[in-house]
Order: structure tokens, then sequence, then C-alpha cells
């Protein structure tokens, strides 16, 4: 079962730390199916296919290891966008405060691609209870959990000509907003 909230966290230059200090993995994933979501990545070396169930804060999640050469075979063979990352692994007990104990580690996603400029954070949980008494930290700026439009598999539908990368998020021009159960399709995974 994966937990996680999601956070915009505006444009990196103005985060309160530098993230060269943090360590991070480089990601690219791929969407064969996004209901119910089947995905492909590449993670540093390492080569996953995922699936994953419905859910926006709460759903199952299965990770299948795969060869490089059969992640390439199956990447070719995905739609829409391929979403490229850099994932930085932040200490929340780094901000001390009410999380100055906090066990917890933010992920701090800076896109490239089609989303080159967006930041989301997440954080994972090891239960619903623990995951909405959270505070926010005070650099996140929105909580977007709820919100499928930030959810990956969403954003691997979007047109890129349609990407407009604002300072706390972005939006798809001449769309709506997707919301659950819209003609977006099934909303909810990443």
């Amino acid at each position: 079962m994966e937990i996680e909230r999601k956070f915009t966290a505006g444009a990196a230059e103005s985060l309160p730390f530098s993230l060269d200090r943090y360590p991070h993995h480089e990601i690219e994933q791929g969407y064969l199916c996004t209901s119910p979501v089947v995905r492909v990545r590449r993670e540093d070396d390492r080569y996953y296919m995922t699936y994953k169930g419905g859910g926006l804060m709460a759903r199952e999640e299965y990770n299948l290891p795969l060869t490089e050469e059969s992640y390439v075979h199956l990447r070719a063979k995905t739609d829409g966008n391929v979403i490229t990352k850099k994932r930085f692994l932040i200490p929340v007990k780094d901000f001390g405060g009410v999380w100055a104990d906090s066990p917890l580690t933010v992920e701090l996603d800076v896109f490239g691609g089609v989303f080159a400029g967006l930041l989301l954070a997440e954080v994972e949980f090891s239960s619903v209870e623990e995951a909405e008494s959270f505070p926010m930290l005070p650099w996140f700026r929105e909580d977007v959990t709820r919100d499928v439009r930030y959810h990956n598999s969403f954003m691997s539908r979007v047109a890129p000509e349609k990407v407009r990368i604002l300072d706390g998020g972005f939006s798809s021009a001449g769309e709506s907003p997707a919301s659950p159960g819209s003609a977006a399709g099934t909303p909810g995974r990443s």
C-alpha cells in the first residue's frame, strides 16, 4: 500500500535551501496504460514495471524488476509524454520545529522535458492517519494530493503544446482542470 501526500513547491530558486546538499535519483518513466496505471521506470541504473490501483492518497502499488533490455523494449510502447525528473531526498527533520524528530523524507521532484520548471514534493506515510495529520513544511505551496492534474499518469496525457508552467504549478492551456470522474479519464494515479 502506498500512502502519500503531494505538494507544489514553487520554483527551484525560491527554495530556502540548496538542492546540491541532498542526494538525488535520475528518473524517466512512461505509461503503458493509465487506467489502471501500468508504468515503466528507469531510476538511475534500475528498471521497474509498476501497477497502481485506484485512489488519490492511498492505493495499492506493485513493483516488478526489469532488465535494461526489457525496459527499453517496453518504453518504446508507452503512450504520451515521457516524464523525466530528478528526485531529491530531503529529510523532514532538517526543517526543525515540529518536524525535528520526524523520520519522514520529502521526495522533491524537479521535472525536465515537457514539464521543465515544475517542482512537486511527495511525502510517504505508514498510515492514512499519519498522512492526514502531517503539517505542511513552510516551503510547500499547495496540497495537491487530491488534484489529479498533478499525478504523473495524468501529466503523461497532456498535449505538450498546452503545458504552461506557473510559479507553484502548471496548467494545460485551453483545457479545464480535471476532477474525479471527469471526461479526462480515470484520475488519481501517478
